[in-house]
């Protein structure tokens, strides 16, 4: 009977032993399942948080194009470009387009102060002669005195 109860004794030692093992896989388990979802949602929140920026960048864009209707030449051409940014489906393409856009942007605007500078040296230039002809009226003027009343 001895015998019997030090197997039963060995056999619940080596169950407990058992039991601790599988508690510990299973906490190891659950750490790395919560480690996981953790990640998960992390990855989720920020594609989310990228997906409103992109739509919120979108929707930015159309407002802008909408705000220049009345200043397109064409209302088709501002038709295609708004079917353009409606047809944009993911960030990187967003992204290529934006690049482009400012790319033109900024290559508009070198126009601009240049077509600017032009401007300005020519309305120095005109001033300028337009002073320098006054002048020479002035010179060639007779000089008459002023009438009116004179002082004693």
């Amino acid at each position: 009977m001895t015998n019997e109860v030090s197997q039963w004794l060995a056999e619940i030692k080596t169950l407990q032993r058992q039991l601790a093992e599988t508690r510990t896989e299973r906490d190891q388990a659950y750490a790395s399942a919560a480690n996981w979802r953790k990640l998960y949602e992390s990855e989720a929140q920020q594609r989310r948080a990228s997906a409103d920026q992109s739509q919120m960048r979108i929707q930015a864009l159309t407002q802008t194009l909408n705000s220049y209707q009345g200043e397109a030449a064409d209302e088709s051409e501002l038709q295609a470009i708004i079917d353009k940014v409606d047809q944009i489906s993911g960030l990187e393409e967003l992204r290529s387009q934006l690049v482009e856009s400012l790319k033109l942007c900024d290559q508009l605007s070198r126009r601009l102060k240049r077509e600017q500078a032009s401007h300005e040296q020519t309305r120095q230039s005109l001033t300028t002669a337009l002073g320098d002809a006054i002048d020479l009226l002035a010179k060639d003027k007779p000089q008459t005195p002023p009438s009116g009343p004179e002082s004693p």
